[in-house]
């Protein structure tokens, strides 16, 4: 029987075209066909256009995976040091956790009395002083970002649903695991701002994501705003920047300029067949973009390009902060192109590096060496240039780890309480807001789920959540959250 769309067998031009473009230009014809209509017929947002007035064009958004301890970090709780070895139950504060109508909401239900309040109390594990002219308490595992603190706005009111680490999708997305994948921040950003370069993705990705178990790459996916709004994975290998993106190392630039040519003129000639297709106008213009794309981004990740200073800021001297530092530095350099979102995750995979169940000590003391000076070197190389007041950037993990102890030398997860911090795009530095309890069980004041902080982040961008909603996906009141308006300039 002859197939009345395929006569004879034989692939149709036009089919031929759209599956070339697929394989050459996926990545660019996404961001394209969002520009050029595709995607827009979804909502009626004019793309690209903050709801009012922006106090930030750019995030940087780190990530910890595994659930840094509040209480060695930017919470710290001299109470657990008083009482070390006494358990819940037999200290002074038995009855502000136990009376606690957090507890009896939540963690009775979830582990038992016996559990949470045979726990034993341990003690921190690293000292801790007030820093800066704010004063803000932060541990001695943070020197550097201490050093910056009346930069930054800590939010020690934290809390979350999930005691697993499919928390790490939880804190990107707004909903349990068990509600299904739902779009993530980046992605809502991407969603309702578009492009700033039309040379870069505008949603990028760096470092490993959370493993499978824990939500994956659904922490950085559009979910139904559809896959043009996901984050686009980039490595800093300048050979090959962009994953699934290139065209190959054997494939010469000029080999890659003629093969774009030549796709161009043969959709050119099928746009005079179908003057009125709009998907074929885009796909056209994608090629050309994939193209700057692929000019564009090594050039992002050549790290030489920077002084020698620089990159002694971000620790690129030193091996143990090489890591993080060449992704912060990235990132600086992203936004300064005009990237929108970037994302980094650390310790990614299974269930997360700063997952310190048992050796805190070793475990904390090892990440924070990584990760400080490379974080408050970003700060600080933002700030000098300008930029942080227009670049927000994002300080997160899951949950926070418990006040008592687990296998002798560690903690456990701890959603009920924990601290995240945001610096830049509008905000106020030198604040901590929101509070635990003496000893870090339950946040108890202003109080704050995870979508405000989502909240806060389209705020300072121009976007009103409320205003992104799409026909045919109803989303509950908390999934909006509410801006943390007292840590807003």
């Amino acid at each position: 029987m002859v197939n009345p769309v395929f006569p004879c067998g034989r692939v149709q031009r036009r089919q031929f075209l759209a599956d070339c473009g697929w394989g050459f230009t996926g990545l660019a014809l996404s961001a394209m066909m969002q520009r050029d209509g595709t995607a827009a017929e979804r909502s009626e947002l004019p793309l690209g256009q903050p709801h009012f007035a922006p106090k930030a064009k750019s995030v940087i958004w780190f990530f910890m995976n595994g659930g840094t301890s509040h209480l060695e970090s930017f919470d710290p709780k001299p109470a657990l040091n008083k009482y070390a070895g006494m358990t819940i139950d037999e200290s002074p504060y038995k009855s502000a956790v136990i009376d606690s109508p957090f507890y009896r909401k939540n963690v009775r239900d979830f582990a038992g009395t016996p559990r949470a309040m045979m726990a034993t109390l341990y003690p921190l594990q690293v000292g801790y002083r007030r820093r800066g002219e704010s004063g803000i308490e932060v541990s001695d595992w943070w020197p550097h970002l201490g050093s910056c603190i009346d930069d930054v706005a800590v939010v020690r009111s934290m809390w979350t649903t999930d005691n697993d680490h499919a928390a790490q999708l939880q804190f990107h997305t707004g909903r349990h695991i068990f509600d299904g994948f739902y779009p993530s921040i980046g992605s809502w950003v991407h969603y309702g701002l578009g492009t700033i370069n039309e040379n870069l993705p505008q949603f990028v990705v760096m470092g490993p994501p959370p493993g499978d178990c824990c939500g994956g790459v659904g922490a950085h996916d559009g979910a139904y705003l559809g896959p043009e709004h996901a984050g686009v994975r980039m490595t800093l290998d300048p050979a090959n920047p962009l994953p699934f993106g290139t065209p190959g190392s054997n494939v010469q630039i000029s080999e890659r300029r003629d093969q774009l040519d030549l796709l161009r003129d043969l959709n050119e000639l099928t746009a005079v067949e179908y003057p009125n297709d709009d998907k074929l106008r885009a796909r056209i213009k994608a090629y050309e973009l994939a193209f700057r794309m692929q000019m564009s981004v090594p050039d992002v990740v050549n790290l030489n390009h920077e002084t020698q200073s620089t990159q002694e800021l971000y620790g690129l001297n030193d091996n143990a902060t090489q890591g993080m530092g060449r992704q912060a530095l990235a990132a600086r350099r992203l936004v300064e192109r005009g990237v929108r979102f970037v994302q980094i995750y650390d310790g990614g995979g299974g269930g997360g590096g700063w997952d310190a169940h048992s050796k805190l000590k070793e475990n904390h003391s090892r990440n924070c060496g990584r990760v400080d000076k490379p974080i408050a070197g970003l700060l600080a190389d933002l700030k000098r240039r300008g930029m942080l007041d227009e670049t927000l950037v994002v300080w997160a993990t899951e949950f926070g780890r418990t006040p008592g102890a687990e296998r002798s030398d560690g903690r456990d997860h701890h959603p009920y309480g924990f601290s995240v911090w945001m610096a830049g795009g509008g905000l106020k530095g030198g604040i901590a807001h929101g509070a635990t309890d003496e000893i870090g069980f339950h946040a108890v004041e202003d109080r704050h789920y995870v979508t405000d902080v989502h909240a806060t982040v389209l705020h300072q961008l121009g976007l009103d959540p409320r205003r992104l909603e799409l026909p045919g996906h109803k989303r509950l009141d908390i999934d909006f959250g509410k801006p943390i308006h007292d840590i807003i300039a």
